[in-house]
């Protein structure tokens, strides 16, 4: 491989949800050059669906105080068993293998933060990190418009990935984060978004504490031959059964 594609993968690899910012700010023209990096992701006969929006300084601060308040007042909104938002981003109870993923990675996480397991206090203390963007500076809110289908849903994922890269790439790092739709609500207090348009998520975007032992976890990876099959060789080819044909064999 080149040295660009040794890059491209380790910007991959390198690349994990961190949980704990320093304060440093991010210079916004850091942040126009991740996005117009980003802005090259492929969409559907290039309809580019997305729309960011970027909160730093005060209006960053308003957010996390103000969901602050939501959370000691509406605690319902996250606990279920439906949570408050805008879609529902899993069916509940989560069926294996995607349920046993979810909780290994949860309890990986809870245990290097000192959270006993049945501790709900302290679960709810630790989730509502989240919600102050775990220190970084800087927040991003990703919406799609309502009107659009689950193909702008697949080019957004795409989108948020190459965000993520290109953070990577200025020495940055992130945190991708759906439970922001919980507060969607509060979301459009600060940021211009119209009732056209779903919160989908939101991340975080700063330099990373290298001291803070949540920025420790790395989650497991399947292998590839757990997920991919690799298909050289054409099937037989079968006849052709009309149903009419298939009524008259079986009756």
């Amino acid at each position: 491989m080149t040295s660009d594609e040794n890059h491209a993968h380790a910007l991959i690899r390198g690349r994990h949800s961190v949980r704990a910012f320093q304060p440093t700010p991010v210079a916004g023209e850091v942040v126009r050059r991740i996005l117009a990096t980003a802005a090259r992701s492929p969409s559907g006969t290039n309809m580019q669906p997305w729309q960011v929006y970027v909160l730093a300084g005060g209006a960053r601060d308003a957010l996390v105080e103000r969901v602050r308040a939501m959370r000691a007042a509406e605690p319902e909104r996250e606990r279920g068993p439906q949570p408050f938002g805008e879609y529902v981003y899993n069916p509940e109870p989560l069926e294996e293998p995607y349920r046993g993923r979810r909780k290994a990675v949860g309890w990986s996480l809870y245990s290097l933060l000192g959270v006993a397991q049945g501790d709900r206090a302290a679960s709810w203390v630790a989730a509502g990190r989240n919600f102050e963007f775990f220190g970084a500076p800087v927040g991003l809110m990703f919406t799609l418009d309502r009107t659009l289908g689950m193909g702008s849903w697949l080019d957004l994922g795409i989108f948020l990935q190459s965000v993520m890269l290109a953070a990577r790439g200025e020495g940055l790092d992130t945190c991708c984060q759906a439970a922001w739709r919980h507060y969607h609500d509060v979301v459009r207090q600060i940021a211009p978004i119209s009732d056209q348009e779903i919160v989908v998520c939101g991340m975080s975007l700063g330099y990373a504490d290298a001291a803070a032992v949540a920025n420790t976890l790395r989650s497991e990876r399947e292998p590839v031959a757990a997920f991919a099959r690799f298909i050289t060789t054409a099937p037989s080819a079968q006849p052709h059964v009309t149903p009419a044909e298939q009524c008259d064999a079986t009756s």
